[in-house]
């Protein structure tokens, strides 16, 4: 089967390697038939790795995509083969204290899609993943498109969940890559009224003043904390860093109300992060890290179906296999006003 493969930073090509072959009653074959290109993969793709996971190339990347069963196990009974499927790229144990206790998402043995050390990523034509990773859906409902965005929405939805959201909160998002618009069409559906967003790529804050941000400045051409603060003099109650940069989380102390939460979203680059304790301690800020998401793909999806959140807007760029590296450095450049850019198969 053809796959895409990092050869080396930002060097990617197609080759040919052996098809995936179901070994486990419980597993699944996928026919992949779209790709997103994530921030994290970009990362890999850039860099070589994020933190302590570094690429050893070859390496196959990428974790959002959406697939037709092509084959299934003697034990599966969740899909049939020519199902539409989401496919979940994070595979739990299911055995550890923290899967035992509900928390799948930080499972000691966790092996993740497109994550070095862990799993080939989906930037091929087929994989294997166990049957409780894929949720079938109406391909009336749900397009494979839409199938894609639900992997990023599932962590807007998880983010605003952890956030526990007071009511009539005012809120803002730092950052409005598609993570950041997932946090912003979650709070919408839940009847959130206020969101002040912040954004450089004049595109991104377009697209959220159009789909529910009350707001949205850019902190290369105005002081952003001011600006807000005169519209919520008091601070705002919850703020969803999105962009993984120490300027923006620096921001967000800034703008937050004494008691306030800071939802750390973003994946920051750098090793380590600061914060201005005084400030933090004086304010009593809660700092919640978001670690992707737990049990809310399918409140995504229904999400979607039911036409309670719109994610189209956010798919601004469409290629093919053979034009991975493009997308890739699209993505890498924010180039043309990209939001989330796609690759089908």
């Amino acid at each position: 089967m053809k796959a895409i493969v990092l050869t080396g930073i930002r060097q990617m090509e197609m080759v040919n390697v052996p098809e995936p072959t179901i070994k486990k009653d419980d597993e699944v074959l996928l026919k992949i038939e779209v790709v997103g290109v994530c921030g994290s993969d970009v990362h890999y793709y850039e860099t070589g790795r994020i933190g302590s996971q570094i690429v050893k190339y070859p390496f196959v990347v990428g974790h959002e995509c959406a697939a037709t069963v092509e084959a299934i196990g003697g034990a599966v009974t969740r899909v049939k083969v020519g199902d539409s499927v989401v496919v979940e790229p994070a595979i739990a144990c299911n055995d550890c204290d923290q899967c035992k206790r509900g928390r799948k998402n930080t499972c000691r043995n966790l092996k993740f899609l497109g994550c070095p050390g862990q799993a080939e990523g989906c930037l091929c034509e087929y994989i294997v993943m166990p049957e409780y990773c894929c949720f079938p859906v109406d391909g009336k409902k749900i397009t494979f498109e839409q199938g894609v965005l639900c992997e990023p929405l599932a962590i807007g939805v998880y983010a605003v969940k952890q956030a526990c959201l007071p009511k009539n909160a005012a809120i803002a998002i730092l950052g409005t890559g598609p993570i950041g618009l997932s946090c912003l069409v979650s709070a919408k559906a839940e009847k959130i009224k206020t969101c002040y967003v912040t954004e450089k790529i004049e595109e991104r804050a377009e697209a959220a003043k159009k789909n529910g941000a009350t707001w949205a400045g850019n902190p290369d051409k105005e002081n952003i904390i001011k600006e807000i603060l005169k519209l919520e003099p008091a601070g705002v109650d919850v703020v969803f860093e999105c962009a993984g940069q120490q300027e923006t989380i620096d921001q967000a102390v800034e703008l937050l109300k004494p008691g306030g939460k800071l939802m750390l979203v973003g994946i920051p680059r750098l090793e380590r992060i600061s914060f201005m304790i005084d400030k933090i301690r004086r304010k009593e800020i809660a700092i919640i890290n978001v670690r992707r998401q737990n049990e809310c793909t399918q409140t995504a999806i229904d999400l979607i179906a039911g036409g309670k959140v719109n994610v189209d807007f956010m798919i601004t760029h469409r290629f093919k296999l053979e034009q991975a590296q493009q997308a890739f450095d699209m993505v890498t450049g924010y180039r043309d006003g990209v939001i989330k850019a796609l690759i089908e198969l």
